[in-house]
Order: structure tokens, then sequence, then C-alpha cells
């Protein structure tokens, strides 16, 4: 029977959460899915208990590659997926038994919308991977999401299910010097799709050391500013065509952060008095307290130090700055 959802899982080395995380998806309350296992190169004990799973549901299929990273994995996962939802999955994260049955309802409902993710539960000790659990969780709509898309990746990777024509229409996972579902995900929401989210806490994220966030540079701050920098760029020129752009930090980081910016930046904003009139990179620095004319400017907020970004968010909304058309925060 044809599946309507496709839970595509890539995996190499779990043996000792991949178990759970396979039962998670046998135990779902919608009955209508296939799991699409891509072993990625996974070392012989890893496979041997995937072939064992696989023996114990015809719903699993399992695909074998040498091991050539987690985008090829999921190409190659998404071709041989047969439903109309492509649901996301990773061999060490967890299912709430409802996940698929609400995902898939509310994109059939939501026509309109190409992708769905939903609350998640931190399953880690991480203090900096918990804030970030926390504060994705807040970005409950398209609106939210997509205006919060610069700062990081407004979903939990494994929680999203997507329609499967995406991968037609806007291409699919790429390879790079990049976090390949970030760079999805700018790609997508720059297209016009729409993201929706689930108001249910229906997957626990897990953070095992082995995570590929903390294992692979493509995970590094830096491989995030530079992707998602020629994204932003793009969408500067879109959205603030004709008005100076500011960079919110004239400190070393920021601007280096934001060097693919490069050209666009009439000047910068700081909060430190020493730095007011000085010139960065021969532009001019200007103070908290002495912000640009707002109908002739637009503000790009590069702070990521811990509580600055809601601090600028509400020094400029205080003065009448409107997010998405005056500013943007983005980090």
């Amino acid at each position: 029977m044809q599946p309507s959802v496709s839970v595509l899982m890539p995996v190499r080395d779990a043996p000792a959460t991949v178990a759970a995380a396979v039962e998670s998806v046998r135990g779902q309350s919608f009955a209508g899915w296939e799991l699409v296992i891509v072993d990625d190169g996974s070392q012989p004990a890893t496979e041997a208990l995937l072939q064992r799973l696989a023996a114990q549901d015809a719903r699993i299929v399992l695909l074998r590659q040498p091991a050539l990273g987690i985008a090829t994995a999921l190409d190659r996962g998404c071709e041989a997926c047969r439903g109309e939802f492509v649901a996301r999955m990773d061999a060490d994260d967890v299912m709430d038994a409802r996940r698929l049955e609400l995902q898939r309802a509310f994109l059939m409902e939501k026509r309109d919308h190409g992708l769905v993710s939903c609350r998640v539960r931190f399953g880690g000790t991480e203090a900096g991977y918990a804030a970030h659990v926390d504060w994705v969780n807040t970005l409950m709509d398209h609106g939210a999401m997509s205006l919060r898309r610069f700062v990081e990746a407004p979903v939990a990777h494994p929680s999203v299910t997507f329609r499967r024509e995406l991968i037609a229409q806007h291409g699919g996972y790429h390879h790079g010097d990049f976090p390949e579902d970030y760079e999805l995900w700018l790609r997508w929401l720059e297209a016009g799709v729409r993201f929706g989210k689930v108001d249910a806490e229906l997957l626990t994220w897990n953070d095992p050391p082995q995570r590929l966030s903390r294992t692979d540079g493509r995970y590094s701050v830096d491989a995030f500013y530079a992707m998602k920098g020629l994204h932003l760029r793009r969408w500067l020129q879109q959205h603030a065509a004709g008005r100076e752009i500011w960079l919110w930090g004239a400190g070393r980081v920021t601007r280096r952060r934001f060097d693919s910016l490069s050209g666009l930046i009439t000047g910068f904003i700081d909060v430190d008095e020493a730095k007011r009139g000085q010139h960065r990179d021969g532009r001019v620095v200007r103070l908290a307290d002495d912000l640009p004319e707002r109908e002739r400017s637009f503000i790009v907020a590069g702070v990521g130090t811990r509580g600055a970004r809601e601090a600028i968010a509400a020094h400029l909304q205080v003065r009448g700055w409107e997010e998405g058309r005056d500013f943007l925060l983005a980090a």
C-alpha cells in the first residue's frame, strides 16, 4: 500500500539509540507510514542492528551507502521516499506517538503551507543548546519563523514534515561547507515556502556528544554566518533597497561575521561611548542614542552576546522602529 508519510532517517553508528528511535516510529497513532533508513557507512554493530530492525516491519526500507555524509544520505533517502509527505527523524531522537498524525493533519488542512514543525523537548544538559531549544519553541507561525530566520534555524531539523513536491520545485539538500538543514530552510523561505508549527511537544531532541553539530566543521559558528550572510545580503537588496544599511555591532567579531555584507554597510551602531565617531573599515560609528533617520535607514542587529538581541529590539521598537520593516535581528 502506498504510504502517506515517509519518515526519513539517516544513520551512522548509533547502536545505543537507533532502536528506540525506530520503535517510536512504529508506535505512531497514524499507521500509513514507511520508514526509509539510510545507513551512511555504519560499523558492523549498527549495520547488523538495522538489519534486525528492518526485518521486524515490512514498512521499513533499509538503504546502505559508504560514508558519504548526511546531505548525500538525505538526498538518496528523499529519492526513495514514496509518501506525499516526508517526515525527518534522527537516530538519537524519539517521536511522540501522535507526531505523524498531527503534522499530517496540519498539512492536509493548511494547503498553503509546505512544511510543518512542532515544539520540541530538550533531551540534553548543555545550557547553550537548551537556550536554543527554548528560542525555537517561541517561533510558532510562519511570520515569526520567517522574520527570525537570520538569527538561527527556526525549526529543529528532526521535527519537520514537508511536502515531497518541494524537492522537485525548489531543490533538496545541498552538500557543502555549511549546515545542510539551515541552508535548506533559508532557500525554501526565500522561495516563498510557508512554514507552520504544531503547538505541541512531539519530539524529544537529544543532544549526545557525537551529534554532528558538535563534531563537524560545517556546523561551526563561522560556517553558519558565512552561509546565512549570503541569504541575508539578497534579502536586504530586495527588502531594504534604497535605504542605508547600518550594522549594530562595531566590534571586530561582528564585523568579521558579517563580512558578506561588505559594500552594503553604510556604518555601524554600538553602545561603547569610546567608539562614537570612530571609523571602522572606513565607515562611521554612531551610538545607540544617536540613531540614523529611520525612514532612510535599515538596521541589521549583529551582536550575539546573550541578551543583546532582545535589548536591541526593545531599544528600537520603543523608538518606533518596526522589526522586518526597519530592522532585522541576525545574531
